[in-house]
């Protein structure tokens, strides 16, 4: 009886998998709601426990799975995401929040680049070009983090909807501006004259994969809008294609751009918004909760993944990185979290029209997860320094590439933005439960509701809609929308 189990790694990996997944629906909402935690950190530390270093019961490299499939890996969870959102944003939303937007993608998001790359310079004593591409890998927010902490829950009702949609759609926009960031380090190392940085830079870079591919984005979007409503109308699509139709224009974005060598997030994240201009798909789907499961399934299978591959034993000084320890990486991450973004968001929050007080500023000055992205754009850079094309090698290597500073920053990236995306999944997925905890005991004893899932109040010393002070109407996919 014994000689017919079967327990090989991708076996075991099925049941592991499933199972976290069922226990946490199980409980899904009850955790959100009461004990104020997002998927994010259980499934990493889900992860950590079956991986090499903990039980041992699932280990990638022994599935075959190289650093080729962590990239597309990555690159097809955050492309979806990137669509979703530009899906579920209100209708017409750039149109009226485009300044704030723009404030997060500019001074913001270079503010972070420049940080970040000064601390890993400083810390990790490695060249400017390396430390330039460990900013631009850190420098965007990440949808997927992003959407496991603004998820349906008690906590995110208490933030205002307009904070919420900002920085979902910061989070979906800045992967795909990242590029112009990360490709300035991959460029300093790949062309020795000043020149050529510049003509590549801007030539395949600004216009190729960032103009070319956002546009190239809104008129698939468009288009698909158009024939799915012709396909509608006519009633030739049934209601589960019509529901898939979303899963696979997304995969369709992320195909055109891998194939264009375009920026693939520019591309999914366009194609969501022009596919959802005019809010008609968010009314057919509204009641449907696709883009719920989709989350769910695809947001915590990657986080268990992610815990399962962390390369800990590299968290140590070895020759070609010997700057690279624990206690560098944790002063690193420390670091990050708190001088990344926090600092420049309140310094310029009074320009920014939908950030209007300092707690506001604050809390989205604070709450920018790194995650997926950049764990795709850490891949990406390694490609460019190993093979200078989109695919790196399986597993890097010394003597694969000429010795001229890519040996190091193909060695130092990689751990480096795994041990940050690590503190960053705990620190933001636990932050819902220190802000209640902290909002809690502030509050007077006689008024305060019991901690646990029974705050209903917005957080303080912020502007909620229909509360006192000013206030703002809420932005829906209706036709009557309008500013304000």
């Amino acid at each position: 009886m014994w000689d017919q189990l079967e327990p090989t790694t991708p076996h075991v990996a099925y049941l592991t998998f499933s199972s976290f997944l069922l226990v946490y629906a199980l409980f899904s909402q009850f955790i959100k709601d009461n004990l104020h935690i997002s998927e994010p950190p259980l499934a990493v530390t889900f992860g950590i426990l079956l991986g090499p270093y903990a039980f041992d019961l699932i280990t990638p490299d022994r599935w075959g799975m190289d650093d080729g499939m962590v990239q597309e890996l990555t690159r097809v969870i955050v492309g979806i995401q990137c669509f979703a959102v530009g899906i579920e944003l209100p209708k017409h939303y750039f149109w009226r929040h485009w300044k704030s937007v723009l404030y997060f993608l500019g001074p913001v998001m270079f503010c972070s680049w420049v940080i970040t790359s000064l601390f890993a310079y400083l810390i990790f004593k490695t060249g400017v070009a390396t430390a330039l591409i460990i900013g631009a890998c850190l420098s965007p927010t990440d949808p997927v983090l992003a959407a496991s902490v603004l998820a349906q829950s008690r906590f995110s009702k208490r933030v205002p909807k307009r904070l919420k949609h900002l920085l979902a759609a910061e989070s979906a926009c800045n992967d795909g501006v990242s590029f112009p960031f990360l490709y300035t380090g991959i460029m300093v190392l790949k062309f020795a004259s000043a020149g050529k940085v510049i003509e590549q830079w801007f030539l395949i870079t600004i216009l190729w994969q960032c103009a070319f591919g956002l546009i190239l984005g809104l008129i698939i979007g468009n288009c698909a809008n158009k024939l799915l409503r012709f396909s509608d109308s006519r009633k030739y699509i049934s209601q589960p294609a019509f529901v898939v139709f979303y899963l696979l224009l997304a995969i369709l974005c992320v195909g055109v751009g891998s194939i264009l060598g375009s920026d693939d997030f520019l591309i999914a994240f366009g194609a969501g918004v022009g596919f959802a201009h005019d809010g008609w798909f968010s009314k057919k789907t509204e009641s449907l909760p696709f883009p719920t499961i989709l989350d769910m399934v695809l947001n915590s299978s990657m986080f268990v993944f992610f815990g399962t591959i962390i390369p800990f034993r590299d968290f140590k000084p070895r020759d070609v990185t010997p700057n690279c320890g624990i206690w560098q990486l944790c002063l690193f991450v420390i670091l990050v979290l708190l001088f990344r973004r926090i600092p420049i968001v309140i310094a310029i929050h009074r320009f920014i029209p939908d950030v209007r007080t300092f707690r506001e500023a604050l809390f989205c000055g604070h709450f920018g997860p790194m995650g997926v992205g950049a764990l795709f754009l850490a891949m990406e850079a390694r490609a460019e320094l190993e093979t200078g094309t989109g695919v790196p090698h399986k597993k890097p290597g010394k003597g694969t590439f000429p010795l001229t500073g890519r040996e190091e920053a193909v060695f130092l990236v990689w751990p480096v933005i795994c041990a940050t995306v690590l503190g960053s999944t705990m620190v933001h997925g636990l932050s819902t439960l220190g802000i209640s905890v902290y909002g809690h005991f502030l509050t007077p004893k006689e008024e305060r509701a019991p901690l646990l899932g029974q705050q209903t109040d917005g957080l303080d010393a912020m502007v909620h809609e229909g509360g006192g002070g000013e206030s703002e109407p809420e932005i829906s996919g209706s036709d009557d929308d309008h500013d304000v």
